[in-house]
């Protein structure tokens, strides 16, 4: 057997002098055993109390055989479709099968099935008829309820009645694993478990159901979509530990679906425990021969020092998955885990990342969060930070200086994300934060998420005002001035969010040519279940107010929003041409330096001779290396068509982001995680905060 490893296989099961496993862990990904990985986190916190879990990775969904390789579990089942939701990992914002799977061996595709927990689920119940199953992870967690399914264009059913499982473990799972755990292993049967934390069941009766909140019923929101964005705003306003409702969704007379309320926000001692666990921190060795998974490859020399995210981005699912309330690792547990990666051969003195879904938060937004919940109706930071927000980077700072302080450590990079907005309102040690991450965390490159620059999309986004990433930008640039650095801001920026018209569209162009940058690749806004802004999408209203959005949804809409952002993009001219129409903005055509192409007859496509792309602090221009769409960016830098020697001339004292001596890549590439896959793990599969890592560009 694979040393350190939990058995795989019959055999490996056998040379532990075991003749069953208590639970058979079945997921969609290759097995990784790291705290990154769910699969790692839900099998070894259940080793840790007294199970035995075999893994089942990757199964063949078509051979019955392929999920009995330990035979039946004496506890239960537990299915996850993997790290991410299988629809976003098969699929591409345009519904273009991906031609890799980061989470599968040699990074082959097309190793899991569509709706991967569905699948498995269901073979398991055609093999076992009898045995528990329990459903975990980001899919089975974002579609506990009734939800909208992009890929087919309709509000489905929740994943429970789908699949045929007993349970739905949503969340992040570490809690309402082990309750599930010790209720079966005291002998309870997996339908009398209703009344775990974070967790979802059927039932035909409601005579014991109290205390719940009535959702509107499956037939209802099939028929009217208005239902279906106040039931969404139902269930957001619940997914709160301290202040959720339990909630009940109607399927008929003799069939309901029953969220509990979330499970409670692991102390720090609690999560330190769960880092601390047994990890091999390695893929299995069977991988080897494929070349190893390359999801591991992101996060191996990487530490997670938080989960939870109270910027509450609309595109993004945190808050129905995470939740607001910010969890923190201690500086010991950090250290610790640094030192074992230090010691590792692999280790070249790179800690490639410190953070989680926002690596700058290292608390709650406020006390009063811990005690009574997050505001219901209230953001934490948009449009304005909350009077009782708590901004204070000096956790973060002193995490830092630990850190890169350690013998070994040669550089210790900040690259999950930093909340730009945070900084600014954090006025003891925002500038002294700034300085230090400037100074000693940038890898040539910062990575921001402005998404865009027209107010009103960025209110629909729940993202600060566009003034808020200037005035970041302003002293970024100067920080580095100070410091002789020359480093990129490299914003990230979507198109097609639910309230983006072709005006804003064109807005957001306009912004790209006066920064001299054009996106290599830009991200569409994707519409994946859990989020506000999918709930948007699906309805056409915004679900907080009931108020009319405007919905970029036909593949034309969207290709002319993206063609405007790449508007030099020599293939893009006639979709640019299209949309400056249809916006009246035809002022924008012709030879002038403000203008975005030439008119008919006229020769290449964008401004004028001598400008180029990007910007650096000076106002030179600078190309980025092709990256994920990422470049070099900057704020108000204004150039003319004199080009980057007048701008360089002017540009001082502007804000401005500094270029990057060596146009590195920008690095990790997105996915679902900004919109439906937030965490690396989750629910019954336990585990890793969303990373910008995990991100995925489409």
């Amino acid at each position: 057997m694979a040393q350190g490893f939990l058995p795989t296989t019959r055999r490996e099961m056998e040379e532990r002098g075991w003749d069953r496993v208590d639970f058979a862990y079945v997921s969609g990904d290759a097995y990784v055993d790291h705290p990154s990985f769910g699969t790692a986190i839900i099998t070894r916190l259940l080793e840790a109390h007294g199970y035995r879990v075999g893994v089942i990775a990757q199964p063949d969904w078509n051979d019955p055989a392929s999920v009995a390789e330990f035979g039946e579990p004496r506890l239960a089942f537990l299915v996850s479709a993997g790290n991410m939701d299988s629809m976003v990992n098969h699929y591409t914002v345009a519904k273009k099968r991906r031609r890799a799977d980061a989470y599968s061996p040699g990074g082959k595709a097309a190793l899991r099935p569509n709706h991967a927990a569905v699948v498995y689920a269901n073979l398991i119940r055609r093999t076992f008829k009898q045995a528990p199953i329990v459903l975990g992870g980001i899919e089975a967690s974002l579609r506990r309820l009734a939800h909208y399914d992009y890929w087919s264009d309709k509000i489905k059913r929740s994943i429970l009645l789908d699949s045929g499982a007993d349970l739905v473990s949503f969340g992040m799972g570490e809690r309402s694993i082990v309750e599930i755990a010790d209720a079966l292993n005291a002998g309870l049967s997996i339908a009398d478990l209703t009344f775990i934390d974070g967790t979802v069941y059927r039932t035909r009766s409601l005579e014991h159901v109290y205390d719940a909140v009535m959702l509107p019923s499956f037939d209802e929101l099939s028929a009217d979509k208005l239902a279906y964005a106040r039931s969404f705003a139902v269930q957001y306003a619940n997914s709160d530990p301290f202040t959720g409702k339990r909630l009940v969704e109607p399927y008929s007379d003799h069939e309901f679906v029953v969220q509990n309320p979330p499970a409670a926000p692991l102390s720090q001692a609690e999560m330190d425990a769960v880092y601390r666990l047994p990890y091999t921190r390695a893929y299995h060795p069977r991988y080897e021969v494929a070349g190893g998974v390359p999801a591991l490859k992101e996060v191996k020399f990487s530490l997670t020092s938080n989960r939870g995210c109270f910027g509450e981005c609309s595109f993004c699912a945190l808050t129905f998955h995470q939740g607001r309330i910010v969890q923190t690792r201690s500086h010991d547990s950090i250290v610790e885990e640094a030192r074992a990666l230090i010691a590792d051969p692999d280790f070249k003195g790179y800690l490639h990342d410190v953070g989680g879904p926002t690596a700058n938060f290292r608390a709650p937004a406020c006390p009063k969060q811990m005690e009574h919940g997050a505001c219901r109706n209230k953001r934490c930071l948009a449009p304005e930070p909350c009077a009782r927000l708590v901004a204070d980077h000096s956790d973060y700072l002193a995490l830092l200086r630990r850190l890169r302080n350690l013998p070994g450590v040669k550089k210790v990079f900040v690259r999950s994300g930093v909340r730009f907005d945070y900084v600014l309102a954090d006025r003891a040690h925002g500038d002294e934060f700034l300085r230090e991450l400037v100074e000693h965390h940038v890898s040539g490159q910062l990575k921001v998420a402005p998404e865009h620059v027209s107010d009103a999309v960025l209110a629909v986004m729940g993202k600060p005002q566009r003034r808020v990433y200037e005035r970041f930008c302003e002293r970024y640039a100067r920080e580095n001035e100070r410091l002789g650095k020359r480093q990129y801001l490299v914003p990230y920026l979507m198109s097609s969010h639910p309230g983006s018209t072709l005006d804003e569209a064109v807005e957001l162009a306009e912004y790209c040519r006066d920064l001299g940058y054009m996106p290599e690749q830009v991200q569409d806004f994707y519409p994946t279940p859990g989020s506000m802004s999918t709930a948007m999408y699906c309805t056409g209203v915004d679900p907080r107010t009931m108020e009319p959005v405007h919905v970029p949804r036909s593949p034309h809409e969207k290709a002319l929003q993206r063609a405007l952002i790449q508007y030099r993009d020599p293939k893009n001219r006639e979709l640019v041409l299209e949309a400056l129409r249809k916006a009246g903005r035809m002022d924008l055509v012709g030879f002038g330096p403000k203008c975005l192409v030439r008119p008919e007859g006229g020769h290449g496509n964008g401004r004028a001779k001598g400008s180029r792309k990007g910007t650096d602090a000076k106002g030179g221009a600078r190309s980025a290396k092709k990256g994920g769409g990422k470049g070099a960016a900057s704020c108000r830098a204004a150039q003319s068509a004199k080009g980057a020697a007048d701008a360089a001339r002017s540009a001082k004292g502007r804000s401005g982001a500094l270029a990057a001596g060596k146009n590195r890549r920008a690095g990790d590439v997105r996915n679902g995680g900004r919109h439906a896959n937030p965490s690396a793990a989750s629910g019954a599969a336990g585990g890793r905060s969303g990373r910008a890592r995990g991100r995925r560009r489409d």
